[in-house]
């Protein structure tokens, strides 16, 4: 299936803009770094690390949303990124998703989406409350009647994170009373070629039946190939802002960046 020229070029613009505005827009907060200056001996190196650092974070996981929709729009009835998930939450669903998430977390059981969602729906739903925290779907998508919640996350969480979606996508089930498909999704395998063998995943979730890591999220909602062109469109942008970029770190380098 892969991805269609009008997805292509969207993804692009995107890119794109988001660079540019950093490049228009980036000042540099911090201008000392005393251990660091020292260790390192080449400010534009410490210069570009500053640029990157900051390039990131205002990528964040909001850009790996935004592309989804995209990518996602031209295959499903409809997609949305922060989409909320409403309904509410009882006092024995809350009990019933509690106690599976700590018998995970202490090797009582092994993760089991599918049981886990017929034990949550079997739990009494009567008297439930609005529950704010834990209602946004960083992506949700509709495709041949099916609904699908996803929580995206950085890729190397500590066990508290993994917890927390765990919790959340369960919630998400009690929230909608209903068998839908919830995912907690990583936008790369930060060890490829290798399996994804962070300690902290280990029993927590049921890969991969409710957790996509890189190649299985993107082909997941955009078919066959589509991480490698995303990947091909990343490569295009990168090439086409290399030598703003490299311009920006020496004229980021020439500010004095240590008054110790």
């Amino acid at each position: 299936m892969g991805l269609t020229q009008n997805q292509k070029d969207q993804i692009h613009i995107l890119l794109s803009k988001t660079i540019e505005s950093k490049l228009n827009r980036y000042g540099r907060e911090t201008t000392s770094m005393p251990f660091l200056a020292r260790l390192i001996q080449d400010s534009e190196k410490i210069a570009a690390y500053s640029f990157m650092h900051s390039i990131s974070t205002s990528l964040g996981m909001s850009i790996y949303e935004r592309v989804s929709t995209i990518i996602a729009s031209e295959h499903c009835d409809e997609c949305f990124r922060n989409y909320g998930v409403g309904g509410i939450i009882s006092k024995s669903q809350k009990s019933v998703i509690n106690k599976i998430v700590n018998d995970l977390r202490n090797g009582k059981r092994k993760a089991n989406i599918d049981l886990e969602i017929k034990e949550i729906l079997k739990a009494n739903a009567n008297n439930g409350k609005f529950q704010k925290s834990g209602n946004i779907a960083d992506f949700y998508m509709k495709k041949k009647g099916k609904e699908y919640y996803f929580e995206i996350k950085t890729v190397k969480p500590n066990i508290d994170i993994f917890e927390k979606s765990k919790t959340k996508l369960l919630e998400w089930v009690a929230r909608r009373r209903d068998n839908i498909n919830v995912y907690l999704a990583f936008p790369y395998n930060p060890y490829h070629p290798e399996p994804y063998t962070r300690f902290t995943v280990v029993g927590m979730m049921d890969h991969p039946n409710d957790f996509l890591i890189g190649k299985e999220f993107w082909d997941f909602i955009g078919g066959e190939n589509t991480l490698k062109e995303l990947l091909s469109i990343f490569d295009d942008v990168g090439k086409l802002f290399k030598d703003r970029l490299n311009k920006k770190f020496k004229e980021i380098a020439k500010e004095k960046i240590d008054s110790y």
